[in-house]
């Protein structure tokens, strides 16, 4: 029997908010070392910036307001797999509306999406063409803020994706779509596109899921190389988070669970780190709202233990894709500065043969449905124009 989807209001309940407040008004601080020995950032979330970002959370943020931009979305929740998933479901204004699956990754939310979803489904109202319309769905990854639930299963990449093919055609009856993922989001609709390819009009992606291993690179070119250096760096200094995610996320869990400060250290470092941003202030990328309202969440619904099961399961399992199987899908790639990883395109080509589209923005990071919205619809509507 196909499920059954219920309407849903987003409500954090006051007492959540006032526990908030006063754990933050509580924090422990610690030091770190001086700035002529280490310099702020480059061991981690600088001291003083997160004491602002703290400060300003628990004093000036507005929750509430923020909450109610968020309902102004079509909110809906199903019983899936064991789970109540969560997901928007957004309907096109336009002639013939291409149903839309886009997917966030960590530490990311739905909060991502709040921007680019009316450049999307209306695009008449926003100087495009109502032809290019979108009906959009976008889920909550299962085990993240709003599709999560203590004591529920842990999914990695190949349940999600699986999911997600039974939300879009047997619940909602898609028999085809298009689809759109950056990071977690990436890898699942690039696995969902290799196990369903005939559900497929295109896939658009804003990170590529190749495999990270220097020694599928031979005979290199110029911007093979300058990949081979940018992934060595990222092996070295950047994957300490994947790790600990990776082994022993329940261990991580217990301090990230209980410390809103703490919390917050862990997921700014990120936003700082892959964002396009100014003056190391990662709301000079992404307004400070958007950050703390996505922050807030996976405070408000203890979903971060469960949000690193992802990077367990690729830790043990085999790569999503798996070895000599192509995406055999119609893909865009859109290329930002500030992307973790920027593969080439003739080692993309190993995974995506059918690449239509490829772009290389000038601003913009790892972030970029929040970091460049108007891009990244403008983007997507020219990719999924001519496969419609």
């Amino acid at each position: 029997m196909t499920a059954t989807p219920t309407r849903y209001t987003l409500h954090v309940a006051d007492d959540v908010l006032d526990d908030l407040r006063a754990r933050l008004a509580r924090t422990r601080w610690p030091d770190e070392p001086p700035p002529e020995q280490v310099p702020p950032w480059s061991s981690g979330t600088s001291l003083a910036y997160l004491r602002g970002f703290v400060e300003h959370w628990r004093t000036a943020y507005d929750w509430r307001a923020q909450e109610a931009l968020l309902n102004r979305l079509h909110h809906w929740t199903v019983p899936l797999g064991g789970i109540q998933l969560h997901y928007l479901h957004e309907p096109g204004v336009g002639p013939a509306p291409l149903p839309l699956l886009i997917s966030h990754g960590w530490p990311g939310s739905i909060v991502e999406f709040r921007r680019l979803i009316p450049l999307l489904t209306d695009p008449g109202r926003h100087g495009g063409d109502p032809a290019d319309a979108f009906t959009v769905v976008a889920p909550s990854l299962p085990g993240y803020t709003l599709s999560y639930t203590p004591g529920q299963p842990r999914f990695g990449v190949e349940e999600i994706a699986d999911l997600y093919a039974t939300l879009m055609t047997d619940v909602l009856g898609y028999a085809r779509y298009g689809a759109q993922g950056g990071d977690w989001g990436a890898f699942v609709t690039s696995r969902l596109a290799w196990r369903h390819p005939e559900r497929f009009t295109g896939l658009h992606l804003n990170l590529l899921a190749v495999r990270r291993d220097p020694e599928l690179v031979a005979d290199a070119d110029a911007d093979e190389r300058r990949f081979l250096g940018e992934l060595k760096g990222f092996l070295k200094e950047e994957t300490g988070y994947q790790w600990i995610q990776g082994t022993k996320p329940q261990t991580l869990a217990y301090g990230l669970t209980d410390s809103p400060a703490g919390l917050a250290a862990w997921l700014v470092e990120k936003f700082h780190r892959w964002t396009d941003c100014r003056d190391d202030d990662p709301a000079t990328a992404v307004p400070i709202d958007e950050l703390l309202t996505n922050l807030t969440l996976y405070w408000a619904t203890g979903a971060i233990g469960s949000s690193f099961w992802p990077y367990h399961a690729r830790m043990h399992r085999p790569w999503p894709i798996p070895p000599g199987e192509t995406v055999r899908v119609p893909t865009g790639y859109v290329q930002f500065p500030r992307e973790i990883l920027r593969p080439p395109r003739r080692l993309a080509e190993r995974t995506y043969p059918d690449l239509r589209r490829w772009t290389v923005a000038e601003r913009g990071g790892h972030f970029a449905a929040m970091e460049q919205p108007e891009l990244m619809a403008r983007e997507i509507r020219e990719f999924f124009r001519p496969l419609r």
